[in-house]
C-alpha cells in the first residue's frame, strides 16, 4: 500500500502534465494547421480543424507580398545590437553592484527595481524625444540602442555574480589579477549559463517587439513584426498567409533556443529566480 500511493501520485502529476503540455502546444499546431488552409477554411464556424486540400499558397502569397529578406535583415542587425549590447552593459554594471562597496549603492540599485516594476510603455515618449535630439529617427539605432539597456538583465547578472564565492576572487587577488582582469578572465566566464539565459530572453523581446519600431522606424526600416502586421486587412484578414509568415518569423529563435536550452534554464536556476 505503502509502495503504490507514490505511483498514484506520478501518474497524477504526469497527466497533469501531459495535459498542460496539449494545451500549450495546441496553438502552435493550429497555426501549422491553418497555414494549409484556405481564407474560407480559416474563418469557418465551426471551425475545420484539417484542410480539404492541403495547399502551400499561404506560404507563396506571404514571400510575395513581403519583402521577407529586407525584414529578416532589420531584425537581426537590432537583434544582434541589442544582446550584444545588454551582455556587455548588463554584465558590467552587475559586476559593479555585486562586488564594489560605493556611496548610495542601494538607492542606486533601487532605482534599478522600480524601472524593473515600472511598465515599459512609460519610457516610449522619452526615448523617442531622446531619438530625435541625437538626429536617430528611422534608422537601425534608433530602434536597437533603447533596448540595449536592461534593469532585468542587470538585476539577473547581479543575481549570477552574488552567487560565485568569493574564494576565487581573493585567489584571483593574491595572483596580483586587478578588478578588469578578474571581471573578464575569472568572474565573467563563471556565469556563462546566465548570459546564455540573458541572451535567449533578450533575442524573444528583440524579435518580438512591435511597438517601439513601429514608432520610430518607417516602411523602409521595418522590423519582421511590423511586417507581419501589415498584413491584418481593415475588412478581412488573410490568416493562413498571416499565419504562414508567423511561423517562419518564429523558426530562427525556434532554433536558437533549441541550441541554447540547457545553457538557458541553467542559468534560470542557478539567478535564484526558478519557480
Amino acid at each position: 500500500m505503502g509502495n503504490t500511493q507514490p505511483r498514484h501520485h506520478q501518474i497524477i502529476i504526469h497527466a497533469v502534465l501531459g495535459i498542460g503540455a496539449v494545451i500549450m502546444v495546441a496553438p502552435f499546431i493550429w497555426q501549422i494547421l491553418t497555414t494549409f488552409k484556405t481564407v474560407t477554411e480559416s474563418r469557418a464556424v465551426p471551425p475545420t480543424i484539417l484542410p480539404a486540400v492541403w495547399s502551400i499558397a499561404a506560404y507563396e502569397r506571404f514571400f510575395t507580398s513581403v519583402p521577407l529578406w529586407s525584414l529578416l535583415g532589420m531584425s537581426l542587425g537590432v537583434l544582434v545590437v541589442r544582446v550584444g549590447g545588454q551582455l556587455v552593459l548588463c554584465s558590467l554594471a552587475a559586476y559593479g553592484f555585486a562586488r564594489f562597496r560605493f556611496p548610495g549603492r542601494g538607492l542606486l540599485f533601487g532605482v534599478f527595481l522600480v524601472m524593473l516594476m515600472a511598465p515599459s510603455q512609460l519610457f516610449l515618449i522619452s526615448q523617442f524625444d531622446l531619438m530625435k535630439s541625437l538626429h536617430l529617427l528611422d534608422t537601425l539605432p534608433a530602434i536597437a540602442i533603447p533596448g540595449m539597456f536592461s534593469a532585468f538583465g542587470t538585476f539577473l547578472m547581479r543575481q549570477a555574480f552574488i552567487a560565485i564565492p568569493k574564494e576565487f576572487e581573493e585567489a584571483a587577488r593574491l595572483d596580483g589579477a586587478n578588478s578588469w582582469q578578474l571581471f573578464w578572465r575569472i568572474l565573467l566566464p563563471m556565469t556563462g549559463p546566465t548570459l546564455a539565459a540573458l541572451g535567449v530572453l533578450t533575442s524573444l523581446y528583440s524579435w518580438n517587439d512591435l511597438l517601439w519600431p513601429l514608432i520610430v522606424a518607417s516602411n523602409k526600416h521595418m522590423t519582421l513584426p511590423v511586417g507581419l502586421s501589415l498584413l491584418q486587412g481593415q475588412y478581412g484578414t488573410d490568416y493562413p498567409t498571416l499565419m504562414a509568415g508567423s511561423l517562419i518569423a518564429s523558426l530562427p529563435l525556434i532554433i536558437v533556443f533549441v541550441i541554447l536550452q540547457r545553457q538557458f534554464f541553467a542559468g534560470i536556476a542557478s539567478s535564484g529566480l526558478k519557480g
